[in-house]
């Protein structure tokens, strides 16, 4: 009888859910204190075994009693620290000793936020490699093209599929280059000066800056090498930005391939189980389900970069913590919804149903159309004055887009084939081959073929991605 995100259950991967469980994140503090008293053991500051059984009780993490205190302190961190320290008998009296929370916090946030990104691109690798298959199977698919939602020209369905590839390609390489720029706060106090080291460290052979190194070492990450309180939350914007960015790449994939599931177009759909349900009310739908958890996931995550980017600029002076209550949703909730439509889209590609039937009739209806612009240019070629010919064509299909609308067969061809002043250039047969719009798709299978070879040659072996601890 409590409220339960659904992104508890519902939505995520089940690594997602654990690398963002409350477990996971009281033991990546902890791997923080542990590494900073490791780093104060060998300047001296820290007994041996002090250290030995700080080190034994890492893993031990007890919910119920770090609950217990928090509702006595209220203060979240400091709950989990007095629970460790109480493990400890010997050890917890030096636990924390010259941190502040930020230190904990803000390096053990980085440490799960650069895993959380690992598991993405493993993710987005494999759904890239999925768009190439389907690629190279359609590259020579006509099919018709819109622009303004209105019939244009032929594409083929491989070429439609590569735009979608090229953006989530580019995400990709965005997301790597985005994960090696995440930086911890490091080992620097309540205000970024590292005060506390300077005196803790005096008289010692190690210096603040080989403390804070050690530190960032055993936890796999580069620090700021300036701070406040804590590291500068425009890097939250920019983690939000770059999810945002694979997000609208998705969302316009899973729009468009609601578009091509409807009855105006048929062209692909997203696959549809034998005992799915696709309404309550209505037993004959089949309702794109999948795609349209994509749109709306990604809204949630394009809606968060909004207060990633009013947590950095409000966060006054050395730190107001207006910035805390947000981040606890807002970063976690923004990974798990993009690894659910990362994982989401791997089942619409692996299932996609491609109409062929659908895409022939759409072709054979409006293609005509689009190829009158060859039957212009050849006319030009024969002799003919351009601008007269393009008023004949205009007026035929003006005529024939009526009948269509009117749910009647295309009369194009044999309109153009019975015209005297058409016929006089161009041989009845030879119109009919150029309203073959079927092969008029330029280089579309060339391209969509190359887009498909260099996602393959591109992408890293998902076996060399850097996955979580």
């Amino acid at each position: 009888m409590t409220y339960q995100s659904p992104f508890s259950t519902r939505y995520g991967s089940e690594k997602m859910r654990a690398l963002w469980s409350e477990t996971t994140k009281r033991r990546a503090w902890r791997r923080v204190w542990v590494a900073a008293a490791e780093a104060q053991t060998a300047a001296g500051l820290i007994s041996p075994e002090q250290i030995d059984e700080i080190k034994a009780h890492a893993q031990d993490i007890d919910l119920h009693r770090a609950a217990e205190i928090e509702a006595e302190i209220g203060h979240d961190l400091m709950a989990e620290l007095k629970t460790f320290a109480e493990q400890c008998p010997l050890g917890g009296a030096v636990l924390h000793w010259g941190l502040t929370s930020a230190d904990v916090q803000d390096n053990a946030d980085v440490v799960r936020q650069r895993a959380a990104l690992s598991i993405l691109l493993g993710a987005l690798s494999d759904l890239l490699l999925r768009f190439a298959d389907q690629i190279e199977a359609t590259a020579d698919l006509p099919i018709m093209g819109y622009t303004h939602l209105q019939p244009a020209e032929p594409t083929t369905l491989g070429y439609r599929l590569s735009n979608y590839a090229q953006d989530l390609l580019a995400q990709f390489e965005d997301l790597v280059h985005l994960r090696s720029r995440l930086r911890g706060k490091g080992i620097k106090g309540a205000v970024g000066t590292a005060a506390p080291f300077v005196e803790m460290l005096a008289g010692s052979p190690i210096t603040p800056e080989m403390l804070e190194a050690t530190v960032m070492d055993a936890l796999g990450i580069e620090a700021h090498p300036v701070t406040s309180q804590i590291y500068p939350r425009i890097q939250d914007y920019s983690l939000l930005c770059g999810l945002a960015g694979m997000a609208a790449s998705l969302h316009k994939f899973a729009f468009d391939l609601r578009l091509m599931q409807s009855p105006g177009f048929r062209a692909a759909s997203e696959p549809f189980g034998d005992r799915q349900v696709g309404s309550s009310a209505m037993p004959f739908k089949r309702n794109p389900v999948r795609t349209e958890k994509i749109c709306s996931l990604a809204r949630q995550v394009a809606a968060g970069v909004s207060v990633a980017w009013h947590n950095a600029a409000s966060n006054l002076l050395e730190r107001t913590l207006d910035d805390s209550a947000s981040r606890r949703s807002l970063i976690p909730e923004s990974f798990l919804a993009c690894d659910e439509m990362l994982n989401t889209a791997i089942v619409v590609m692996d299932g996609m149903e491609i109409d062929e039937a659908g895409c022939a009739a759409h072709l054979a209806t409006y293609g005509p159309f689009a190829a009158l612009e060859r039957v212009l240019s050849a006319l030009v070629r024969a002799g003919a004055d351009r601008q007269e010919m393009h008023e004949q064509l205009r007026q035929h299909s003006m005529t024939a887009w009526r009948a269509i609308e009117d749910s009647k067969p295309n009369p194009l061809s044999d309109q153009l084939t019975t015209d005297m002043a058409l016929l006089h250039f161009l041989q009845p047969a030879r119109i009919r081959e150029l309203l073959d719009a079927s092969s008029y798709v330029g280089l579309a299978p060339q391209r969509a073929l190359k887009m498909a070879a260099r996602i393959r040659e591109r992408l890293l072996p998902p076996q060399q991605l850097e996955l979580p601890t």
